[in-house]
């Protein structure tokens, strides 16, 4: 069995010890000691979390509860919330995409072109921040009200002064929307007093908090399946915590995939951002945290993109200058992309990969894939159809690994 290092990644040998010794204590008696983990283990929302994974931090100021993440669900499949009625959170995050879009880059309301990838959303309640380049943003509420208000890099919902009231009206005069509102916040006295500071945001943030994904393939073989994995994908994994290829670097652990993670045991969150060579050059508006500091040593650093559901997300990087996750392999062997620039320490070394190691690398990321994400009607959408029917959740045969294109070579 592989030992992998600093022991981040435990085998499913070592899960296995720490689960059974976690039941043998459960059954030991009576007697017990209570400690006080200050609610690291209390919440009132089901989280459906398999075993080993952590809580993951809820606000103070808007905890979890099921009737903010239902709210939630309808406002991101709303085009409403947009200055033209024409887009929505969903129009840039597809669920059957893991919440991408398929496109270099999305648009916004106005026709123009955002200048990064639309992000996957899955486990966001365990990322420490939720932007490219904004080591500032630290809380999914702050996230949301950029697409929302923002005018750079594009007004992307393009929601302002001059339109807010006329948004604001279509959903408090809307039935279902009143039922809903009423449900998650009781305390607003009038439907008048429903607006997106202290309602449709934080319900948003909600919704998106509770999109888990912790059934994929690799989940399984954590939990203790050592069947879940193909020879393939071992092999892939065994490359991927290596010191040769160094990916485990950025991709730290294994339940969020980042370096850009916390949950509720860690005194302090983690949050990086690294410069990996993953282009040429670093030009406005996509020059990184630089664009936020103005450090020049800064320039080029990226958020750590999870991995998780990672062969359904293409394209890649923070510009989906990347069309493949082999295109990705190819890049990071040679280093990073030499370009005028300084690539962050030991993040991009250069390594060598044959055929059979490259197609094993990538048999391991799609195992990352999380079926039940993808299709799980309690994050689809809630809205009828034109005709009243159920819109249900649309499939993608890229699920499939033996026919996506990112999970085989292009050159065998």
């Amino acid at each position: 069995m592989t030992e992998w290092r600093n022991g981040i990644w435990p085998n499913a040998m070592a899960l296995l010890v720490v689960l059974t010794s976690s039941l043998l204590v459960a059954c030991m008696g009576s007697s017990s000691t209570t400690l006080d983990d200050q609610g690291a283990s209390v919440s009132s929302f089901d989280w459906g979390l398999p075993d080993g994974i952590p809580l993951p931090v809820e606000p103070d100021g808007n905890p979890m509860t099921e009737a903010k993440f239902q709210l939630g669900r309808y406002l991101f499949y709303d085009t409403r919330l947009s200055a033209n009625g024409d887009i929505a959170c969903a129009s840039c995050h597809h669920q059957e995409k893991a919440f991408t879009d398929g496109r270099q880059f999305p648009t916004g309301t106005w026709g123009d072109t955002h200048p990064r990838n639309a992000m996957s959303l899955g486990n966001t309640a365990w990322f420490a921040t939720f932007n490219w380049a904004r080591p500032d943003v630290t809380t999914l509420e702050e996230q949301i009200r950029g697409p929302l208000f923002n005018s750079s890099p594009i007004p992307e919902h393009g929601l302002t002064s001059s339109n807010l009231d006329g948004v604001l009206a279509s959903i408090r005069t809307d039935s279902t929307y009143q039922a809903l509102l009423v449900a998650a916040f009781p305390e607003a006295a009038t439907d008048t007093e429903w607006d997106f500071d202290d309602h449709l945001i934080p319900a948003l943030a909600s919704f998106v908090r509770g999109l888990t994904s912790f059934d994929s393939d690799f989940d399984h073989y954590l939990q203790g399946d050592s069947s879940a994995l193909s020879a393939a994908a071992k092999r892939g994994l065994a490359l991927f915590a290596s010191e040769r290829l160094e990916c485990t670097h950025c991709h730290l652990d294994n339940f969020t995939l980042t370096d850009n993670h916390m949950n509720r045991s860690w005194t302090y969150p983690t949050s990086n951002f690294h410069n990996t060579g993953a282009v040429y050059r670093f030009d406005e508006p996509n020059r990184g945290v630089y664009e936020v500091t103005g450090n020049s040593s800064h320039l080029g650093q990226f958020r750590t993109m999870s991995l998780r559901n990672i062969a359904l997300t293409a394209p890649y990087s923070h510009d989906g200058s990347h069309a493949t996750l082999e295109d990705i392999l190819d890049t990071y062997s040679q280093g990073g992309k030499q370009g005028d620039y300084q690539v962050d320490g030991d993040l991009s070394p250069g390594f060598t990969l044959t055929s059979d190691e490259k197609a094993d690398v990538l048999a391991f990321l799609c195992s990352l894939t999380d079926l039940t994400f993808i299709s799980n009607p309690r994050y689809g959408n809630p809205w009828p159809d034109a005709d009243g029917n159920p819109i249900g959740v649309a499939s993608n045969a890229e699920a499939d690994p033996a026919v996506n294109p990112q999970c085989q070579l292009s050159n065998p």
